[in-house]
Order: structure tokens, then sequence, then C-alpha cells
């Protein structure tokens, strides 16, 4: 299986010169999603939690255009701007993730794109009949 581009209007078109997601043999991974709103293109949310729920709202959507869902994300990457909202994404991170939780690294960075507070991104395994 060749490269292919995801996209879907489900998800914040790319802001830059990136895609939301590229599969390839079997695996898609996405790009880093903050917290926009994918119908206005506006950030949502004023706490790390809110946005957080947006973002893995964005990655759900990539996911589901790939042929991939969020029980077969293999590694996830969570940038926050401030370690102390750690707990509050967890939170909201464990409704998306319940149980048998992906492999993750979690850092803080000193800013992200559009001044967001959280940004994620994702490698999935795309279900066996999409392939």
């Amino acid at each position: 299986m060749g490269k292919s581009i995801i996209h879907t209007a489900e998800a914040p078109s790319a802001k830059g010169p990136y895609s939301q997601g590229v599969a390839m043999d079997g695996w898609v991974w996405t790009s880093g999603q903050v917290a926009l709103n994918p119908a206005t293109g506006t950030m949502v949310g004023a706490d790390a939690a809110t946005q957080a729920d947006q973002a893995l709202a964005n990655i759900k959507a990539i996911l589901h255009a790939a042929g991939a869902g969020l029980d077969s994300v293999v590694r996830a990457t969570v940038y926050l701007t401030d370690m102390d909202d750690f707990s509050a994404v967890n939170e909201v991170y464990t409704r998306y993730f319940p149980e048998d939780y992906p492999a993750r690294a979690c850092v803080q960075v000193s800013r992200l794109p559009l001044g967001a507070l959280v940004e994620i991104d994702a490698v999935a395994r795309i279900a066996q009949e999409r392939r």
C-alpha cells in the first residue's frame, strides 16, 4: 500500500504545509491536533481539559477517515504548555482511551501553535478490511 493522504471535513483543515494524517502499509499517523473546531476553525476552550477533548475528537475523526479507530491507537504524544494540567488532561484522555491504553509520552513545551495549551498526535493500525 502506497502513501495515502488523509483528509476529512470532520477535523480542522491543515493550517500549514502538512496533512491531517498519512496512511501507509496499514498504519496511520495523525498530525498534532490542537483544539480547533472543524466547522469554524477557531480555538475551543480556555482550559487544557476542554482543549484536550477537542484535540482528541479531531484525532478520532482523522482516524475514522483512514479506516482506524481509537481502539487501534498504539502510540500517542501529548504536548502541554503547563505540566500542572497533566491530571486534567489525563481525566479527558481516559474517556477516549478507557482501557488497553496506547503507549504514550507527555512533554511540556514552551509554546504551541495558535496559543493552544494542548496538542496531541497518534499512530494507529488501520482495520484489516480497509487495507
